[in-house]
């Protein structure tokens, strides 16, 4: 494994004991070494660390928290003891993981993240914020924690998930607290608390002048004529920041039009890109842009289109970026200026104008230290002021011609904004922080299993917890209406007035899938004779993730089209039409009998309930519609979301590895989780790649931008067969629905056209009057195949009304073009009788 030079200077230069000056001494040299001259801030921050303090680090984007955390993991590996580091967010857990491995080598970092775990006795662990509350909640003060750095503290405050970075505050009594945000406002309450609870001083460095000052002005004038003066007084790169992503990808098409980057550099992004693999319909989209050196960025994109972006933008390649304000949450992307095209954004109920800290986060990218003097942080002006400035402007100094200006109004509904709304934010502090404790059965079940004095430990977390009195008492009644239902459900008992649990609870329960004990009981309500056995395992193990909203959305919006168009070819009414169209949902297999054996385990397992049984088909929709990825996101209209899409397919076949044991999962259904895999890994290869660079890293600054390619889609035999046959298989529902225009639009290019395989289907269906597209149609005894080195033969047997398989499809599967294009190249051949 790598080790460099300036990790054995680092390690080899803490001293083992806790000597601050020698340790602090030590740190500053090495900083040294790299040319890195810390600010006062990260000096003060230094010193306090060393010492032994807590540290509350609220400093702005920029000015450098990543150096003061990589003292405090130095500090504390050095002497022996064990640092945590936690992120909101599994992207930023994994950027940080390898940033630290560069620092401390890959021995002695790890990270868990509730769905995957390297290195994990590590001295340095990098996880999510959940995994440390959970292990704080089942271990107690005696958890093998010495020291906590928290990334986006600010997350303290959030509604859903604030419990998590609360609860190591109020059970990690011995840990020294590193809490670090660049928009924390007043802490001092939080601060006397801490120090109350460690027994350590607690630091505060905060409102700090930037390294780079930031620059704030207000303008009325189009988007695309802010950037073309941004581009031509060299203020670039730009980051338009838009509050939705399809506002994002429209506004970098409507920017295709600017002049953005000279030829020269056309030429230099063209070599970088190389020959990387824009696999999808989105993807041949972003690929036009960035050779005019316009990037998008946004949570939807997937991971290999984002990581090209942000390396392409580090190489000072994009000058433009539009994207959405998820650049507020640690993403790596360097920026000069930030131009906001709106002040408020939707929040999952309503529309309203951006709070302090959510204006300063997004505010706070702008100006990179080391690279530029100053940021500068614009707002445009709503789109009617900037007509009615247009329009007074047009009038010019006659006085008149202003008073007759017809003025536009906002739109019917519009939230407002405008200069005044700007000034304020930019002088506004950010929002003191506000306690979002919660209690669930989980967390209860976790308490429990710690034993010792149960009874206490849960009326210090009820009671000695950030939340006001009348919200503990809440707390309170709640937690007593777990505890009467998990001692109803005799999974907790009392034993001579020691509250205990009554079953062993795996080692990393609440850390990984939750809903896996119910998945596994579930697999015992099948039919393992039944053809469609293998997707209702995966029905089941779909129902245990969360959903991918864009996805369910779509597939609804999908049925309740086709099924309009059905009723109205059968007549029914308007009225009607629309009362029927109220039933139709996305497609729930198994939905009913999986919901009522829900409740049954519920009943016995109530903790359970904390989480939501969601049937739906995402995984097997795909594979019963015979798709590629590609297929499936064109299909429904994913394109902004293919990263969503991808990112569920990864943890359904994680789920699936890890939930379905080997001794139940028989060849059918390994076969469709070698092929669910080899999909993710050829759509898109980065966290395999990233993987890889700890086994073979490398350190060079000029490495291409381009990630390898994935492995060969041939290397995974069994998982190739799979897509040759979901390749045939959509062959034979086209067949089935006599769609001949649409089996050419498979293949435009090959040897049947329209005509051909209408008069192939002509005599088929003399022969035969449907053709079968069940679970036994599909199975692999219906197909044969010759192989040779460069082509399989393939036929594809019709599964007839009268089971006489006299039919079939011949095809040839060319191996070279499958391995280049990552899927399974099929040709037809013919449709004849054998």
């Amino acid at each position: 494994m790598r080790q460099t030079q300036e990790i054995m200077t680092l390690l080899d230069r803490m001293p083992s004991t806790d000597d601050p000056d020698a340790a602090y001494v030590a740190f500053v040299d090495w900083a040294a070494d790299r040319g890195l001259e810390l600010y006062p801030a990260q000096d003060e921050a230094v010193l306090e660390i060393v010492t032994g303090s807590n540290l509350i680090l609220a400093t702005p984007t920029g000015s450098g928290k990543s150096l003061v955390a990589i003292a405090a993991h130095a500090t504390a590996v050095a002497q022996g003891k064990r640092s945590y580091y936690t992120a909101p967010i599994k992207a930023l857990v994994s950027e940080k993981f390898f940033a630290l491995v560069d620092i401390f080598g890959a021995e002695n970092v790890g990270m868990v993240t509730g769905d995957s775990s390297v290195n994990p006795d590590a001295p340095i662990i990098c996880c999510t914020a959940e995994i440390l509350a959970n292990i704080a909640l089942r271990r107690g003060p005696d958890a093998d924690v010495d020291q906590v750095v928290m990334d986006e503290f600010h997350f303290y405050a959030d509604p859903d998930r604030g419990w998590a970075w609360q609860v190591p505050l109020l059970i990690l009594h011995r840990a020294q607290f590193i809490l670090m945000s660049a928009t924390l406002g007043d802490v001092t309450d939080l601060a006397d608390d801490l120090s109350h609870r460690t027994k350590r001083a607690t630091a505060r460095v905060t409102s700090v002048e930037r390294p780079v000052p930031l620059h704030f002005s207000y303008v009325r004038e189009p988007t695309h004529e802010t950037v073309d003066e941004l581009l031509n007084t060299k203020q670039a790169p730009v980051y338009i920041v838009h509050f939705s992503q399809a506002a994002a990808m429209e506004r970098a098409q409507a920017l295709s039009s600017l002049r953005i980057v000279d030829r020269d550099a056309r030429d230099r992004i063209a070599e970088e890109i190389g020959a990387f693999r824009f696999t999808t319909a989105f993807g041949k989209t972003l690929s036009r842009l960035v050779r005019g050196g316009i990037g998008v960025h946004h949570a939807g994109m997937l991971p290999k289109y984002r990581r090209l972006v942000e390396q392409l933008a580090q190489r000072g390649l994009l000058r433009v970026i539009c994207g959405t304000d998820t650049l507020g949450v640690g993403i790596n992307v360097p920026i000069r200026t930030v131009l906001l095209t709106a002040l408020t954004k939707y929040d999952g109920t309503k529309m309203r104008q951006l709070t302090a800290r959510e204006f300063h986060q997004i505010a706070g990218r702008a100006g990179r230290a080391g690279f530029d003097t100053a940021g500068t942080v614009i707002a445009e002006a709503p789109e009617h002021e900037i007509e009615n400035a247009k329009l007074i402007a047009k009038a010019g100094d006659d006085m008149k011609k202003v008073r007759k200006v017809i003025r536009k109004k906002a739109p019917e509904g519009f939230v407002s904004w405008g200069e005044p709304s700007f000034e304020k934010l930019v002088a506004a502090e950010p929002e003191p922080l506000t306690s979002s404790m919660r209690l669930t059965a989980a967390m209860l079940i976790n308490v429990i299993g710690r034993g010792g004095d149960v009874f206490g430990n849960v009326r210090d977390l009820v009671f000695d917890n950030h939340e006001p009195r009348a919200r503990q008492f809440d707390l309170a009644r709640r937690a007593l209406g777990i505890y009467r239902t998990l001692v109803a459900a005799e999974v907790v008992e009392v034993v001579e007035g020691q509250i205990r649990l009554t079953v062993d609870l795996p080692a990393n329960f609440a850390l990984n899938q939750p809903l896996s004990p119910f998945a596994l009981a579930a697999f015992d309500l099948l039919d393992p004779e039944s053809p469609s056995w293998a997707l209702d395992v995966i029905s089941v193990i779909e129902a245990t993730l969360d959903d991918p909203r864009p996805v369910l959305s779509q597939q609804e919006f999908k049925a309740r089209g086709e099924a309009v168009a059905a009723m109205k070819a059968e007549g029914i009414e308007y009225d009607q039409r629309m009362e029927l169209l109220e039933q139709i949902s996305y497609p729930k297999p198994l939905g009913e009998l999986l919901e009522q054996s829900f409740e049954v385990f519920a009943s016995s397992q109530p903790w359970i309930r904390d989480f939501a049984l969601r049937p739906k088909s995402v995984v097997r929709d795909m594979f019963e519609r015979a798709m590629t990825f590609a297929e499936f996101v064109n299909f429904y209209s994913l394109g902004r979301s293919e990263g969503l899409v991808l990112r569920y397919l990864s943890d359904a076949y994680r789920t699936l590895r890890q939930t379905v044991p080997d001794d139940v999962k028989g060849e059918e259904l390994t076969d469709l989780i070698e092929w669910l895999g080899e999909l993710v890994r050829q759509v898109d290869s980065s966290l395999v790649d990233e993987w890889a660079e700890l086994v073979n890293p490398h350190s060079d600054p000029d490495a291409p931008v381009v990630p390898p390619a994935p492995p060969s889609v041939l290397r995974n035999r069994r998982a190739f067969l799979v897509l040759v046959r979901n390749e045939l298989f959509r062959r034979v529902q086209l067949a089935a629905l006599d769609r001949p225009d649409q089996l050419v639009e498979l293949e435009p290019d090959g040897s049947l056209d329209a005509d051909a395989w209408g008069a192939l289907l002509d005599a088929y269906y003399d022969d035969h009057d449907s053709i079968g597209t069940g679970a036994s149609a599909r199975g692999a005894s219906m197909l044969i195949i010759e192989e040779t080195p460069t082509v399989w033969n393939v036929r594809q047997i019709i599964d007839d009304p009268v089971g006489d398989h006299d039919w079939g499809i011949t095809a040839e599967v060319d191996l070279a073009e499958s391995d280049e294009q990552g899927i399974a190249v099929v040709r037809v051949t013919g449709l004849n009788r054998l």
